[in-house]
């Protein structure tokens, strides 16, 4: 059987090159950080059977429990440098550790992110990453910095993930092709880096966060942060490729807030559209204008003609629900 020591330097500890001066190995790690910058530093936990099912197929998970920090960073527009892993698992299965290391790995080196440390113990299946970045000051995308009359933006897709979660419970009658179109999303979320990185660099000050709990709770943080309101376009919303083939009611109800879109909200000065769009072209990341920032408080929702809707929808809360 696989000791502690052994489950950390077979699957988690490397033989390469990284950012840290000194990583896994003691009991601390040692950081040097890049002079001038500051450092960004973000906490998510995924436990089995709240966050994913049980049974989950672990190179998948890897992925995703690094890529909900990832985007976290994205959201501040800070550069990935490294981050720590604490990991509860039920059983030491070498091959269940040899698919979820493969998997976090594989991102972690995409981002140049580096596992630092971290610890491991006995218990139900829980995951806690915390990842540390770095960005310039006065550059940080900060939820608190939406200002009358700049544009709201969404990258990507929204609603496949929420749709896959839909499917899995039978919460709807989900053809299997459907169902396989949309769970990569659920699964396999890609943070933003780039474009939050891209989107950091230009001139103004931008309001941004990602996406988790869906995008009309998720908002309203920005709104709350910088005390305004918005007219947020319904229609507008840029819609996964499954979700896209479902009724508008559907549509409308799993963009707005569906949850698990990892995709980055941002608002920026309606006079800096070209910018923006330049932006998400060097990120390689498609962006939709969704809506307006308005003086007056509160979220106002539309249709493409600009009539007001009323739906009764609302983001995720762990103590609360949907």
């Amino acid at each position: 059987m696989l000791s502690e020591f052994d489950l950390i330097k077979h699957y988690f500890r490397r033989a390469r090159a990284g950012h840290a001066v000194l990583g896994i190995g003691d009991d601390c790690a040692l950081l040097a950080p890049t002079p001038g910058m500051q450092t960004a530093i973000s906490t998510d936990m995924l436990i089995e059977g709240r966050h994913f099912f049980a049974g989950a197929d672990p190179r998948m998970l890897g992925h995703k429990c690094l890529a909900v920090n990832l985007s976290d960073l994205a959201a501040m527009g800070a550069r990935p440098v490294g981050f720590t892993l604490a990991l509860s698992l039920p059983g030491a299965d070498p091959d269940w550790l040899e698919a979820f290391s493969a998997g976090m790995f594989a991102l972690a080196d995409l981002h140049d992110c580096e596992l630092v440390g971290g610890d491991t113990t006995r218990g139900p299946l829980v995951v806690c990453i915390t990842v540390f970045g770095e960005i310039a000051p006065g550059h940080a995308l900060r939820r608190d910095a939406a200002r009358a009359g700049h544009d709201i933006w969404i990258s990507g897709t929204l609603g496949d993930a929420r749709l896959a979660l839909a499917g899995y419970w039978k919460e709807i009658a989900l053809q299997p092709e459907a169902l396989a179109l949309a769970a990569p999303r659920m699964h396999l979320p890609t943070p933003r880096v780039a474009l939050g990185r891209a989107l950091a660099v230009l001139p103004t000050a931008h309001a941004a966060l990602d996406i988790s709990d869906g995008l009309i709770g998720d908002l309203a943080h920005i709104l709350d942060a910088s005390k305004v309101g918005a007219t947020l376009d319904v229609d507008a919303l840029p819609v996964g490729p499954a979700l896209a083939r479902q009724p508008l009611a559907l549509r409308r109800r799993f963009t707005l807030a569906g949850g698990d879109d990892y995709e980055l909200c941002f608002t920026a000065p309606a006079g800096e559209r070209a910018a923006v769009l330049a932006a998400a072209g060097s990120a390689g990341t498609p962006v939709t204008r969704v809506g307006t920032i308005d003086a007056q408080p509160g979220l106002r929702l539309v249709d493409a003609a600009g009539q007001a809707l009323a739906m009764d929808v609302r983001g995720w809360d762990h103590f609360g629900g949907e």
